[in-house]
């Protein structure tokens, strides 16, 4: 920074005729010994790149990793840095056999690799919504004139064994799994003859085609609509069906719909509501007593945004929030119980670390390298944090830990320059933008410039920066990337590292983003154009 200023001192002078205050040697040197210090910081808290590769790459680990080693043999083989677990799903038992796995393949491959751990923080959802009918389809597949492709199937598995999965190869429509009573599944061979009596009404016939381990496949040439208690009949012999899950029920809202969020606790039924205002509960009855009227209410990731028209008490002492939906897609959003909610407007009087995130921070500190907390918003959130590290008693294990802090909401972005001065009392420091919270809050037009923002006020307080959310997602999970997410991964790469998100292809991405990395290193510093040769343009 002092640099940078020094230098701009330098070109007014001399458009007033003086002299260079400051020696450029200086201004340069300032330079490259701040390159020196991130780089330093970056490989403190990241761990050493690949070569020739400035930054490094951070992979979600899915559930699997915790059993199948050879999945994070491939991550590891492909060029991942770094393996995220994010707390919010599985148990410390899952964990640790992922953590386990990704040090086994360090050793094999060579090289360190760091374990980074996202602690959740308090999360506002919306409430409770009723199932619906316990009811499944079996679906054909038809051409343009009608004609049956493939027939409807069913999946039939006995009541209380062991679940077995249907194929995944199976063409169509999937099949749709029921259950049967353990006597009536043993009568079944190939062309036994299921007679299904439709919700409908609609007589329905299936035949038993193929036979597994543990279950049968079913096929018909009509679609059928099941629910259980059905009862199935095979040579005079009958059955009834089990195990057909409730259909979630959602609300559709459009723009200009209402919507009431209470404090109150309370099960939703949407079947029950017609004509009515919906009234849906919140997991965080604090964040309703926080909206105030004029502020806005995003759901399910801005899918949804809302404006608060009024707020009133109810008989029995709870908060009701009415709101207008100002945003949605012209046919409407189906929102579902347990969505996200964001308010940014809103002041939460609540801690960045819920009581389960402190429990999981003694974890965090004990088995991985990096602790990645979410939901700051302040300097009280920062100390706040620093303080729990404390508080676990391990002052060695606490200096070594990495402490990334997650910038994802406006009061973080706005406040981001003392957050950084607090962060920074932990020596092992750095920030993550997490570009999906922020879209959401800022809205998608400010993403164009916020997240460079963020990198430069980090760049010049020395701080790496893993920059998050999207970045080759349609790579990852469809194995061709678009055009402009490679443009996107470009920009992605002036952070010290970019995270990458789950998907069936990953190691794909993996591979793209290293390579990119290698050739980018060699043209672009963080912003700044390095103006390397241009071996396409010689003669």
């Amino acid at each position: 920074m002092q640099a940078r200023l020094k230098a701009a001192r330098n070109v007014i002078g001399a458009f007033a005729g003086e002299g260079p205050l400051y020696p450029p040697s200086d201004v340069v040197d300032a330079f490259e010994d701040a390159d020196e210090i991130l780089d330093e910081h970056a490989e403190i808290l990241l761990g050493e790149p690949l070569p020739d590769t400035p930054s490094c790459i951070m992979v979600t680990l899915p559930t699997e990793a915790a059993t199948d080693i050879e999945l994070v043999r491939g991550f590891a083989k492909s060029g991942m840095n770094l393996a995220r677990i994010n707390c919010a799903h599985d148990d410390e038992t899952v964990w640790k056999q992922m953590i386990d796995n990704v040090h086994t393949v360090a050793e094999e491959v060579g090289r360190e690799i760091r374990v980074s751990m996202d602690l959740a923080g308090p999360k506002v959802r919306t409430g409770e919504i009723a199932p619906g009918a316990e009811v499944g389809r079996a679906r054909v597949t038809r051409d343009e004139t009608g004609k049956v492709l493939t027939p409807a199937k069913l999946w039939i598995t006995a009541h209380g064994s062991e679940p077995v999965p249907a194929p995944e190869s199976l063409p169509g429509r999937p099949a749709l799994p029921i259950e049967v009573t353990p006597e009536w599944f043993d009568k079944l061979e190939i062309g036994s003859v299921i007679n299904v009596p439709d919700t409908r009404g609609s007589r329905r016939a299936f035949t038993v085609t193929r036979v597994f381990d543990g279950a049968v496949l079913a096929e018909g040439p009509q679609k059928a609509y099941i629910s259980n208690g059905t009862l199935l009949e095979h040579n005079y012999d009958r059955s009834r069906v089990y195990g057909i899950p409730a259909v979630v029920q959602r609300i559709n809202l459009k723009v200009g719909d209402r919507l009431i969020l209470t404090d109150e606790e309370l099960t939703y039924d949407p079947s029950l509501g017609s004509g009515r205002t919906p009234r849906i509960s919140c997991t965080l009855p604090q964040a309703v007593d926080a909206i105030k009227v004029g502020h806005r209410v995003l759901f399910d990731d801005g899918a949804i945004a809302a404006v608060c028209i009024d707020k009133t008490s109810t008989a029995d002492g709870h908060n009701d929030v009415e709101l207008e939906v100002t945003h949605a897609r012209p046919q409407g959003v189906n929102l579902a119980a347990y969505k996200g909610i964001n308010l940014p407007d809103s002041e939460l009087p609540l801690p960045s670390l819920t009581e389960e995130d402190l429990q999981h921070l003694r974890f965090v500190v004990k088995y991985a390298d990096i602790a990645a907390i979410s939901f700051i918003r302040n300097v009280a959130d920062v100390e706040y944090l620093l303080q729990a590290l404390a508080d676990i008693g391990d002052p060695v294990a606490v200096e070594r830990l990495g402490l990334v802090l997650k910038i994802e909401t406006i009061p973080g972005y706005e406040g981001l320059a003392q957050i950084l001065l607090t962060g920074m009392r932990h020596e092992n420091f750095g920030i993550m933008i997490a570009r999906g919270d922020l879209a959401v809050e800022l809205g998608f037009d400010r993403m164009a410039e916020v997240p460079q923002l963020i990198m430069a006020l980090a760049e010049a307080a020395h701080v790496p920066t893993i920059l998050a959310t999207q970045v080759l997602e349609n790579m990852a999970k469809n194995g061709l990337p678009s055009r402009a997410e490679i443009t996107d991964a470009a920009m992605a790469l002036r952070a010290e590292c970019v995270m990458l998100n789950k998907g069936p292809h990953i190691n794909d991405a993996i591979k793209v983003l290293t390579e990119m990395s290698r050739k980018l290193g060699a043209s672009q510093r963080k912003s700044r154009l390095l103006l390397r040769k241009v071996k396409s343009w010689e003669e």
